[in-house]
């Protein structure tokens, strides 16, 4: 199976605020696609409907081509997902909170073990690991919940600000844990550091007003400037190109 996630004409309304406005893009397998906007771009919105969390109200989704609205188990048994937020239950420890992801995940016996161990490893949890979620700081709490995202191993992952709240070498770590996933996943992330997406993106897309407004390499981003005088730059156009439509 290659993996590839391919989205079209996607919307979700809320009332008459349209966070998502029929956007459409793919992508492939060994790609990691950096997901950028400024606040209340449609981003977070956007990835909750890929992974099948909010239904959109208009539009199509396909994970490794399976239908996210017609057929979504088979859909988001392939996905990983870090959500905003990384919420879990706070009075469990990161090794209870793994081993109950590992059993709704489907293992059994010394596999669910096994995932569980892997995860904490790749992620450095063994020194929080029997302290209760919590207690923790925000950068644990980061990283057990990216633990429960690349558990199983999925061909598909979205991470939604995945180093937020951790430190420059707890970034690093996240980073180089992110590169050297990615020949074999789709990775979608979303970020505000620019770089974070030359670090460890093959691609940029900027997102604002729910429309696509850029899509192209992290270094012809980077050519560009500043994030945030980007972001300027290519939100002007698009109210501009709103405005004349």
């Amino acid at each position: 199976m290659t993996a590839k996630i391919e989205i079209r004409d996607l919307s979700k309304h809320f009332g008459d605020l349209k966070a998502v406005d029929g956007i459409s893009f793919a992508v492939e397998q060994g790609e990691v696609l950096g997901f950028l906007g400024p606040n209340g771009a449609g981003k977070s919105t956007t990835m909750k409907m890929v992974t099948g969390f909010l239904p959109p109200t208009a539009g199509a989704i396909s994970v490794c081509g399976h239908d996210m609205l017609a057929d979504p188990l088979p859909a988001k048994r392939l996905i990983g997902y870090l959500p905003e937020g990384a919420p879990a239950y706070p009075d469990m420890t990161p090794a209870e909170f793994l081993d109950f992801v590992a059993g709704a995940r489907g293992f059994r016996g010394a596999a669910r073990q096994a995932c569980v161990d892997q995860a904490v490893d790749r992620v450095n949890l063994d020194e929080v690991l029997h302290q209760r979620i919590e207690t923790l700081s925000k950068g644990f709490k980061r990283r057990v919940g990216l633990a429960q995202a690349i558990l199983h191993d999925p061909p598909v992952l979205i991470l939604d600000e995945p180093t937020d709240g951790l430190d420059p070498n707890q970034k690093h770590e996240v980073r180089e844990l992110i590169r050297g996933m990615a020949a074999g996943k789709v990775i979608i992330l979303s970020t505000h550091i620019l770089e974070e997406v030359a670090a460890v993106c093959t691609r940029a897309i900027i997102i604002d007003r729910g429309h696509v407004v850029l899509d192209e390499t992290p270094a012809a981003l980077a050519a560009r400037g500043r994030l945030d005088d980007v972001f300027r730059e290519v939100t002007s156009r698009d109210t501009r190109a709103g405005a004349s439509a």
